[in-house]
């Protein structure tokens, strides 16, 4: 495996485990303030990796360079997270795994659109097994007594990680050539900035909404961890696999973490761990060695 293979599955591991404390943590703490919350955490380690490597803090970009990170920060972000922790209020965590699998497909299209970047059929197989594998695994794996819920919920995921392929995409030259923890930090600053002013022109009660993950520090022992390992460590490693990788192979990998939801939800969530999620795990796992392995 690659430095880029290894960094797309160590993204997806901390994916998971982000993902199951966003779970615990949204049973108390609504969407749009778990969201901010994490946001601002992230920019703070961010904030302290640029001192660490002692980067500068404004680089010389172009005014369309600064805007494709403005509006990649928005979708990708501001949009996209709020979106994923509202899915997982409706859906659990198993079964928001299933809305998942249109990552790997959405990323390798986006890829071959914007960068003219094929797989080839090795990896193209590999990616078929992870998406048959996270599909199976994650089926009927949560009962959904409202099924505006299910859809809404199903939508929600599916939505916020297309969106979010594309607001990577769009500056991944970027990531390439200048600080991978600068352009981080920068859109991490610029999600925070403009979720607090959107939330601002409802009022000052909407805004006191917004902090309310600050208030509520008996939950920040899932909170903190969940800000650590999802923003801070797996969009880093996350973003690092995409500048190694191209668009396509970087998707199957992550992917996995869907596989690795599954389990964690098992063991932490307690919800079930039947049969079609183990053929799923099955079919995952050698879905990625066939393209570590190409």
């Amino acid at each position: 495996m690659s430095i880029g293979d290894i960094c797309a599955v160590a993204s997806a591991l901390f994916w998971s485990i982000a993902v199951i404390l966003m779970r615990v943590s949204g049973l108390k703490v609504p969407p749009l303030p778990l969201t901010f919350f994490k946001i601002w955490v992230a920019v703070l380690l961010l904030m302290g990796t640029l001192l660490w490597e002692g980067s500068p803090w404004v680089l010389d970009l172009t005014g369309q360079d600064y805007l494709r990170l403005v509006v990649s920060a928005v979708l990708g972000i501001t949009l996209a997270d709020t979106m994923i922790a509202s899915a997982l209020n409706r859906l659990g965590a198993s079964l928001q795994a299933l809305a998942d699998c249109v990552y790997s497909p959405v990323i390798a299209f986006v890829g071959l659109v914007m960068f003219g970047e094929y797989l080839s059929a090795w990896e193209m197989m590999g990616g078929a097994l992870v998406v048959s594998g996270v599909f199976v695994g994650a089926t009927r794996t949560v009962e959904i007594k409202k099924p505006n819920d299910l859809w809404a919920g199903i939508l929600l995921a599916a939505g916020a990680h297309i969106i979010m392929a594309i607001g990577i995409l769009m500056v991944r030259d970027l990531f390439r050539e200048h600080s991978l923890v600068w352009v981080s930090t920068f859109r991490f600053v610029v999600a925070g900035v403009v979720m607090f002013l959107w939330v601002a022109l409802g009022g000052r009660k909407k805004l006191r909404h917004l902090f309310l993950g600050f208030r509520m520090r008996e939950t920040w022992k899932f909170m903190i961890p969940m800000s650590i390992l999802g923003p801070f460590l797996a969009t880093l490693f996350w973003v690092a696999g995409f500048k190694h990788l191209n668009a396509g192979r970087a998707a199957i990998f992550n992917q996995l973490s869907t596989v690795f939801i599954v389990i964690l939800a098992y063991l932490i969530l307690k919800e079930k761990f039947t049969a079609r999620k183990i053929a799923g795990v099955l079919l995952a796992i050698v879905g990625s060695l066939v393209v570590a392995m190409h």
